[in-house]
């Protein structure tokens, strides 16, 4: 396990996530005391948030993320006539 400061993390931090890709676990200090880890997703243990489950399951290769987000968004359209669950209820009878 590595530790880097933040400085030095933003600086280099293409060469650190690559590592973390390796399954170096790295962790960030400020100031000398550590603030954070990263470590690559397939090794990650406890993920709370939705998005570091999703993130950890794309890694995984269980679910694909999708490239960019809805260009519109859908409205709902009201309908005329006798609404579909009454005409499945009649037909049961």
């Amino acid at each position: 396990m590595s530790s880097v400061g933040i400085k030095e993390l933003k600086n280099r931090l293409t060469y650190y996530i690559r590592l973390a890709k390796q399954g170096e676990e790295l962790v960030v200090t400020e100031r000398g005391r550590p603030v954070a880890l990263i470590q690559a997703l397939h090794a990650a243990t406890d993920v709370s948030t939705l998005e570091a489950k999703l993130a950890r399951l794309a890694a995984r290769g269980g679910v694909t993320l999708p490239d960019r987000k809805p260009s519109r968004s859908i409205r709902a359209k009201r309908l005329r006539g006798i609404p579909t669950s009454r005409i499945i209820l009649e037909e049961r009878r």
